[in-house]
């Protein structure tokens, strides 16, 4: 019951009610008081009537008036003139007087609590204002004790009376809480529990129902939560069936780009000279594919081999993309320029630069042979004290706002239609690979432009390895 939510209401509802009858009691319990005070005064009044109706009355009949009035004493003042009216023997001294013509709130509650707690058998004098004028003032003498015994059954009737409203209240409360919030929270739990067992199967998703405000909230926060973390395990397992399927791909390719290295071999014997110019691209080319494929059997394509650091001549590197990315543009109107000092050499895996390299250079030629307008693609080059710094530009349209929302992450940046994204991806970790960053510079309707930070320092490379 107290570990429930529902209970520890049921428990807080009826402390809570019981407390409010306490604040309540007090003010009662001073009010009755002082309604049987004042009808001790009218009951007195009434049997003093007797006595004007005849001077003379028997003491028998004094005794039965003062009995019936539960009172000793009363005295009546009309015009100045104090009269004892009805008396009888006081079995002790009075102790004290209560005046209840004009009380204030505070000591009715002083008194009615001192009546209360006094265990003592006394006698009191009250002192009230005539009912209907008939004199200036009445005072009678009576026991307290018979007023403090009715004070306690009053009082106790009140704690019944609360304790019994307490209990239906909160019953009718526990009823309600465990309709209106518990039985929902429980759905609520019972979808979690069921979509934990399976989480891929996108069928246990929570569908919002709940009516209360704050719930259905709660339910739509769950939803969208459950939504993302579904699609991040499909994209997982796309990711994981690509590797198997990539490194199956892989393994064929190899032989085949082995094959195609052993003809490109014997190309190069050739004397003509166009043939002697190209045949190393050619080579290069392949060389580079065959390692490549051999790196995805390697590692299964879940991450890329740590960088073999050397230093190489960033121009040959640019050289290459930007012949082979001219052959793949053929005779359409796009132009590619290159400011790169001759002499720069970066410390860098030259196989690893150029795959980054003509990710971004193949990324930007295909946005601008998508607008079917002409363009232009700059690769520039510069160095501080701390990095050396490889800009790539192009006049295209610009990403996309989902491209550049979901720039890094595979599957979800592609910039064309039918772009897998990857490409971004896998030079955004052979960069850090080297201990340096890829980054967005700019884009809009003006052109693209990513740079490319190399650390000079083996520094970030150590900090990114730990």
């Amino acid at each position: 019951m107290t570990n429930s939510l529902s209970g520890r209401f049921l428990i807080l509802t009826v402390i809570f009610v019981m407390l409010a009858e306490v604040f309540i009691f007090v003010p009662s319990i001073a009010r009755f008081r002082q309604d049987y005070l004042i009808a001790r005064l009218e009951r007195a009044q009434i049997a003093s009537l007797a006595l004007e109706a005849d001077d003379m009355i028997t003491p028998a009949l004094e005794v039965e008036l003062l009995t019936n009035a539960e009172v000793y004493n009363v005295v009546l003042r009309r015009d100045d003139m104090r009269q004892l009216v009805l008396s009888s023997p006081i079995p002790s001294p009075i102790t004290a007087t209560y005046d209840m013509r004009a009380p204030t709130s505070m000591t009715l509650i002083r008194d009615a609590l001192s009546t209360l707690l006094d265990k003592e058998e006394r006698v009191i004098r009250i002192i009230g204002n005539p009912v209907r004028d008939g004199g200036l003032l009445i005072e009678v003498t009576i026991d307290e004790m018979p007023l403090r015994n009715a004070m306690l059954q009053y009082g106790w009737n009140i704690l019944i009376l609360s304790a019994f409203i307490s209990v239906v209240t909160a019953g009718m409360l526990f009823f309600a809480v465990r309709k209106l919030l518990v039985t929902p929270i429980k759905g609520v739990v019972t979808h979690m529990e069921s979509y934990a067992r399976a989480p891929e199967d996108a069928r246990q998703i929570i569908v919002p129902s709940a009516s209360i405000k704050e719930l259905r909230a709660a339910e739509e926060s769950l939803q969208m939560m459950q939504m993302q973390l579904t699609s991040a395990l499909k994209q997982k397992q796309r990711l994981a069936q690509l590797g198997s399927g990539v490194a199956k791909v892989s393994h064929d390719l190899r032989n085949i780009l082995t094959s195609a290295q052993l003809f490109t071999d014997r190309i190069e014997g050739s004397e003509d000279p166009l043939v002697q110019r190209m045949a190393p691209k050619l080579v290069g080319s392949i060389t580079r594919a065959v390692n490549l494929c051999e790196n995805t059997l390697a590692f299964g394509g879940a991450e890329e081999p740590a960088p073999a650091l050397s230093r190489v001549t960033l121009a040959h590197i640019v050289g290459d993309v930007i012949d082979s990315e001219r052959l793949a543009a053929g005779d359409y109107a796009i132009s590619f320029s290159e400011d790169i000092p001759a002499t720069m050499a970066v410390r860098a895996d030259g196989e690893q630069l150029y795959r980054v390299i003509q990710n971004l250079v193949r990324n930007a030629r295909q946005a601008i042979m998508a607008t079917k307008k002409s363009g232009e693609i700059c690769i520039h080059a510069h160095e501080d004290d701390d990095c050396w710094h490889v800009t790539v530009s192009d006049t295209g349209p610009g990403l996309p706002p989902k491209a550049q929302e979901h720039l890094f992450q595979p599957f979800q940046g592609g910039v064309r239609k039918g772009g897998s994204g990857l490409g971004l991806v896998i030079a955004g970790d052979l960069i850090r690979g080297h201990g340096g960053r890829l980054r967005l510079q700019d884009t809009g309707p003006a052109g693209t432009t990513f740079i490319i930070e190399l650390p000079k320092a083996d520094l970030a490379l150590t900090q990114l390895n730990e």
